[in-house]
């Protein structure tokens, strides 16, 4: 039977053997890297059409359909999910209802229901296990009881009860956790819990596990009462404690059963409990996880003193402490070590302490120190900084180390080995910390710099939208020139990315980003530095106005065309002449704009690229000239001049290689429908020639993209009017043909689309 128990629902602080770590390790890298369980994917799909598949009761909530049925492994895991993504509300919380779902682990972390929901969707189940961890204010723990309490079968078989977290109205009086008599393991970590709510848990005949962190307890005599079955005590920075040292140590010499002890506590605190239990000889006999983590005065010769006096010890918890240095630690056979020393003490700390934000930060910050110069791919260590990331969305001293930690681990090479799904949840990780944190500007930088990352750039999926959106903002506001260049670079990428319709939405960050780079390119041509950042911004610019007419419209309003003449005369490289262009054949594209291109100096510089001993300057300038001579309205009164590029134009395009160029190995195109006006203009075959030779370029390079945007364009009917149109140019026909043959070709194997 697959058991779909929830992380959080797994007993915890407990020391696994090596071999079983590091199994789990690998098996998280594998997860990873494996494609979506079948599972999943329904359970997605499931949830993302809830609303479609249901129907809805009169009092607004939903209702499976009445034929549908789930196992119980099934049900739980489709809760889970519901959770993880947010989707469990009082409306959705209904579908649980019934008998159609029977659920055993129920987990409703950080979930928004009230408390009638509750009771309703979930009480009536046999359950055996409950996460509530920071459900919202509406289902407060007494009401959470007061439900549980309702089902005389789960009073006697829940085991294990976790309301971290959870919230406690004021005027409540004493938490009634006495009538689940079957309770094992109860967690009320950050929780209004009092010594007297203490002293009523501590009767519960079954319970070996609890975790009263950071709660309202002044006194702990009452686990004396249990002492004869306690197995795990938690007490994680308990600040409200009264007892002297004494007292307390007396009461833990008497939990003789107890299999694992943790006392850390915040290191300003400087809490000396742990260095005084460490001088105790005749206590925790039986003791095989101790976590001391933050403690004071602490020595590497008195943890290994007691752990030489306890054998069985496999789980020691040092962080924020001056121990864990010595030898012995590494050495000593199955033993594990939260600490801040090495890489494996670092990593159990991080996976130990994932919900302890104290903590996180603190093995986050010795986690950057160590990686610093990493040259080996780990991808279960930046899962374990996603998780930190996750579980602290508002705790910016976590976010601002992990978005450190995570740009080490990714640095470089070091991003091609990790797995896409775990770089994609880091990044959006990234994003949701900026939107948390926007005027942090290290955690920005950090940002940015993750998104240079060309693997990040072009393999992840992440919101490519509000990348482009962060990124335009940033170069508008910081000058720093590295950083103006990394943030140039980036929006070069990102624009291709977006569609037509995110651009749109974007219209006043791509006003403010195209006068800037615009802003960077005149200062670069005056100061006569063909510099990174100068290719970096003509790149963005280009890729900018790619199908993007308020781009393009931009671009002119702010004297686009008076600097890039400016360009062209100072510099005469082609990388630059060809980005120049490019962006030349994007506003040339856009009919209400193209009259703006005929001005004398920019007909004058373009036509004399068009002889250029560089193929991808002479394509990109034919482009230029190929649009703006397609319509004879505007040259009325430059009717010889028209003729005379028209002439240029098809000498250079007769000119050009049959076979594709290497050199135009970075010309693409998002859409074929700027061409197809070209296409269709027979009384210009010189204009139609250069249209068929770009598609041809393109196609034979990349058929499996673009002969599958002619079949969703539409555009195999106007290379077949080419062909077989009497009296077309017959050049034009010939390349018209092998652009068809080549389609037919690509899809031999497949059944092929009528061509014409």
């Amino acid at each position: 039977m697959v058991h779909f128990l929830h992380p959080a629902l797994a007993p915890r602080n407990i020391a696994l053997p090596d071999a079983e770590k590091d199994a789990q390790g690998s098996c998280v890298v594998q997860e990873e890297a494996s494609p979506y369980s079948l599972v999943n994917i329904c359970l997605d799909f499931l949830i993302a059409n809830l609303e479609k598949l249901c129907s809805e009761r009169s009092d607004g909530t939903l209702c499976l359909p009445e034929h549908w049925s789930f196992p119980q492994e099934v049900a739980d895991r489709f809760l889970g999910v519901m959770t993880w993504q947010g989707k469990l509300t009082d409306r959705t919380a209904s579908i649980f209802r019934g008998n159609q779902m029977k659920l055993k682990l129920v987990n409703i972390q950080k979930a928004k229901i009230s408390a009638a929901a509750f009771v309703k969707a979930f009480c009536h189940h046999r359950l055996i296990e409950l996460d509530a961890t920071a459900v919202h204010a509406d289902l407060p723990i007494p009401d959470i009881i007061s439900g549980l309490c309702g089902n005389s079968w789960i009073q006697q078989n829940l085991r294990c009860l976790l309301l971290d977290s959870a919230s406690i109205p004021r005027d409540s009086r004493l938490l009634s956790f006495g009538q689940l008599t079957g309770l094992r393991i109860l967690s009320v970590f950050n929780v209004s819990f009092h010594s007297e709510d203490l002293a009523d848990v501590s009767q519960l005949p079954k319970l070996e596990s609890l975790d009263i962190s950071n709660t309202l307890v002044t006194n702990i005599s009452a686990l004396l009462t249990c002492k004869d079955r306690l197995k795990s005590l938690t007490m994680h920075y308990l600040k409200c404690l009264t007892m002297t040292k004494s007292q307390i140590l007396a009461v833990i010499r008497e939990l003789k059963c107890l299999l694992h002890l943790d006392i850390s506590d915040h290191r300003q605190l400087k809490s000396d409990l742990a260095f005084y239990l460490l001088q105790q000889k005749d206590i925790l006999p039986n003791v095989v996880s101790l976590d001391i983590s933050g403690g004071s005065y602490i020595t590497d010769g008195a943890v290994e003193l007691f752990i030489r006096q306890r054998p069985a010890m496999q789980f020691v918890g040092l962080l924020a402490t001056d121990a864990g240095y010595s030898d012995f630690f590494t050495t000593k056979q199955g033993l594990r070590v939260a600490g801040g020393v090495s890489m494996s003490q670092i990593s159990e700390a991080l996976s130990r302490y994932k919900n302890r934000s104290c903590f996180m930060q603190e093995a986050l910050y010795r986690l950057f120190t160590e990686t610093f110069s990493m040259q080996v791919t780990m991808p279960a260590l930046l899962k374990l900084v996603a998780i930190g990331m996750r579980n602290h969305p508002l705790d910016l001293p976590v976010q601002f180390t992990a978005s450190a930690c995570a740009l080490n681990l990714t640095r470089q090479g070091l991003a091609r080995g990790m797995p896409v799904r775990l770089l994609s949840e880091v990044t959006c990780l990234l994003f949701k910390a900026l939107k948390n944190f926007p005027h942090c500007q290290q955690l920005q930088k950090n940002c940015l710099l993750s998104l240079t990352n060309s693997r990040i750039l072009v393999d992840v999926p992440f919101d490519r939208y509000d990348a482009a959106k962060f990124v335009m903002r940033w170069l508008c506001k910081h000058e720093n020139p590295k950083m103006q260049t990394m943030a140039v670079s980036v929006i070069s990428i990102l624009a291709l990315q977006l569609s037509p319709e995110e651009a749109t939405q974007l219209q006043e960050e791509l006003f403010i980003a195209v006068k800037e780079l615009l802003a960077i390119v005149k200062q670069k041509t005056t100061e006569n530095l063909d510099d990174v950042t100068l290719l970096f911004t003509l790149k963005a610019l280009w890729n900018l106005t790619d199908e993007s007419p308020a781009a393009c419209k931009h671009f002119i309003e702010n004297q686009g065309l008076a600097i890039f003449i400016h360009v062209l005369e100072t510099f005469s490289e082609s990388a630059i002449q060809s980005k120049v262009l490019g962006l030349l054949n994007n506003v040339a594209e856009v009919r209400a704009l193209s009259s703006e291109l005929m001005a004398e100096g920019v007909v004058k510089h373009v036509s004399s690229l068009l002889q250029s001993k560089e193929m991808e300057v002479s394509y990109f300038a034919a482009g230029v000239i190929a649009h703006l001579t397609s319509d004879s309205q505007p040259w009325r009164s430059r009717g010889l001049q028209r003729s005379a590029l028209l002439q240029d134009l098809y000498a250079t395009v007769q000119n050009w290689p049959s076979s594709t160029c290497k050199m135009m190995a970075l010309v693409t195109y998002r859409s074929f429908k700027a061409f197809f006006p070209l296409l269709g203009n027979f009384s210009q075959p010189e204009v139609q020639l250069w249209a068929l030779w770009a598609m041809y370029h393109v196609c034979s390079k990349n058929p499996s993209k673009y002969c599958k945007m002619l079949v969703e364009e539409e555009g195999l009917q106007l290379l077949c009017d080419v062909r077989e149109r009497s009296g077309a140019d017959p050049q034009a026909q010939q390349i018209a043909a092998s652009i068809l043959d080549d389609f037919r070709m690509h899809f031999l194997n497949y059944r092929s689309p009528p061509l014409c």
